[in-house]
């Protein structure tokens, strides 16, 4: 979707994702819709332009959202994709978690704590995919983990982070468990009856 006002009305709860380019967000979505091919997979930053959904039965979406902070991308694009991607994050009233996806080798930059600046003034739940953690030794990924845990704990309270490789399979269990939980708990408030006096 290129325009906001042409995204499908709400019909599920949507696992946005979200990432620097190239930071293994399309291989993250892969791996966790058990699919090799569902979003395409480019060594070329910047290569996602559009809002992508992606049915997970009818439980809920996986939505692939354009990457940021690549350089090389023209100023209009780049300023095409922040009002694409703001106007998703602020208004839709379906999502039930945004999955912010770094590079294990690289996280928490200016740009990712900026997000996570915006997704918590929209009041957005939020979750860290580690992404490419099998280039990093077993020590340097729990230090890192470790690290961007107490990072988060000042930048995003609330926000859980995990180690993840796609290449590797690791830590999809742990990233599933998240998802499952944020849409049952999003399809907890949506039918909780309100209470008096509310």
């Amino acid at each position: 979707m290129h325009d906001p006002r042409e995204l499908p009305p709400p019909r599920a709860p949507e696992i946005a994702f979200v990432g620097r380019s190239n930071a293994g967000k399309s291989s993250a979505i892969n791996a966790l819709a058990n699919r090799r091919r569902l979003a395409f997979v480019s060594k070329t930053p910047g290569r996602t332009q559009l809002i992508n959904f992606f049915a997970l039965g009818r439980d809920a979406y996986l939505v692939d959202l354009p990457g940021y902070g690549y350089a090389g991308v023209p100023a209009a694009v780049r300023a095409h994709w922040e009002t694409l991607v703001g106007g998703y994050i602020a208004d839709r009233s379906a999502i039930a978690l945004v999955v912010v996806v770094m590079d294990a080798r690289r996280p928490l930059t200016d740009l990712d704590l900026r997000l996570l600046d915006w997704l918590r003034a929209a009041g957005r739940r939020a979750h860290v995919l580690l992404t490419k953690a099998d280039k990093l030794s077993r020590q340097a990924a729990e230090r890192t983990l470790s690290a961007a845990r107490g990072q988060l704990a000042q930048a995003y309270p609330g926000a859980t982070c995990q180690l993840f490789s796609g290449l590797k399979r690791q830590g999809i269990d742990t990233a599933m468990e998240a998802l499952g939980r944020a849409v049952d708990d999003f399809g907890a408030q949506k039918t909780r009856a309100p209470a008096k006096g509310e």
